[in-house]
């Protein structure tokens, strides 16, 4: 049994909650996450999908064992 993904806007939570000095690249990603449901939600006229990889893409200098759980289960989405 498949276990069912957490919303996306619990985990842009965490991330805040974890990243002190989110990198100003990856704001406007996070924030848009801030709305998102699930993957096959849209953010006006970007995939979900899209605002995570491009969340990802930019989250590079977010560090530590909480970062890689979290970019584990957003890869996984």
């Amino acid at each position: 049994m498949k276990k069912t993904a957490r919303p996306i806007f619990e985990i842009a939570k965490d991330i805040r909650n974890d990243w002190a000095k989110v990198n100003y690249g990856a704001v406007p990603y996070l924030d848009a996450m801030d709305t998102l449901d699930n993957i096959n939600d849209n953010y006006f006229q970007d995939t979900a999908r899209s605002v995570v990889m491009y969340f990802l893409c930019n989250a590079t200098s977010w560090r530590g064992e909480v970062a890689r759980e979290i970019k584990k289960e957003l890869k996984a989405l």
